[in-house]
């Protein structure tokens, strides 16, 4: 086997790594606390945000009135296109290794080639069955001594930053803001 080869088939295996972690990440869950607070009162304060989850698809499915707490569940849905998307990727890659093997072993005739159609459809079907979940939104009303309103919210990061950005003006929301902050 020569350099190029070797390179090829090097370069190959660690685009197909790359989509298994690409694959791993879009399914990963991503649950996140926050604490935000508001000078609105209490009570209007929790019916603008029930009534804001509602209008999200969430049901309420229990609440703690000694912990002062809201629990509310949402099925979490795949995306369709990020499924093609991941699929054509995954059929592309599998073909680029079967390339490759012939290329190794040329008396494999054209059947390593088929990879592509093994590595797409399963691409495609492990993000749909991975991302398809139930997740839950819960928020606690943490006491102040002051007649302002401090919440604690456990949720997926992206329905946290919706909440923060549609229920800003509104609410007059302050909050650390860590959500809109990326890790690198």
């Amino acid at each position: 086997m020569n350099y190029s080869l070797k390179s090829t088939f090097l370069l190959t295996i660690l685009l197909s790594i790359g989509l298994f972690f690409f694959l791993r990440a879009s399914s990963k869950d991503r649950t996140t606390t926050i604490e935000i607070s508001t000078e609105t009162d209490q009570i209007e304060t929790l019916n603008i945000i029930c009534g804001w989850l509602r209008l999200r698809g969430w049901n309420q499915v229990g609440g703690n009135s000694d912990k002062k707490t809201l629990t509310f569940t949402g099925q979490v849905t795949s995306s369709n296109s990020l499924a093609i998307f991941l699929s054509v990727l995954g059929g592309l890659g599998s073909c680029s290794l079967g390339l490759v093997i012939r290329q190794i072993y040329p008396n494999l005739s054209w059947w390593p080639i088929l990879l592509g159609l093994i590595g797409g459809p399963i691409s495609g079907i492990i993000y749909s069955k991975k991302s398809k979940r139930e997740e839950t939104f819960e928020f606690r009303l943490l006491d102040t001594l002051d007649k302002s309103t401090k919440l604690r919210l456990r949720a997926h990061r992206d329905e946290l930053i919706s909440l923060e950005k549609e229920l800003q003006d509104k609410l007059q929301l302050k909050s650390d803001g860590s959500l809109f902050k990326t890790p690198i």
